[in-house]
């Protein structure tokens, strides 16, 4: 099944979020290749492609897993939350409708 995944990321967190960045982008990189990836990226704090030293509010990743437990399990292995990037994270179950 689906899970979206979002972390809200603690303010002023930049230099970790770049610090542990690698390290995020592998895991992620793991999952796509394994076909389990639907889609990943960072909410900008402001509105820009960009946003320099504003940084991010935030991630989401919509990701396969076979269970909410183990979605939840990656989740709290990531990275950016091992580095203090992320000060909460939701996970739910997600429905793909579009596109087909």
């Amino acid at each position: 099944m689906l899970y979206a995944i979002y972390g809200e990321d603690v303010p002023h967190s930049l230099d970790q979020r770049l610090a542990a960045r690698p390290a995020h982008l592998a895991r992620l990189n793991e999952l796509q290749s394994n076909g389990r990836l639907i889609l990943a990226g960072p909410f900008p704090a402001i509105d820009c492609a960009d946003p320099g030293p504003a940084g991010f509010s935030g991630s989401l990743i919509v990701a396969e897993f076979e269970s909410l437990q183990a979605a939840k399990a990656w989740a709290q292995a990531d990275p950016y939350v091992t580095a203090g990037v992320y000060a909460k994270v939701n996970i739910n179950p997600f429905k793909k409708v579009l596109p087909t």
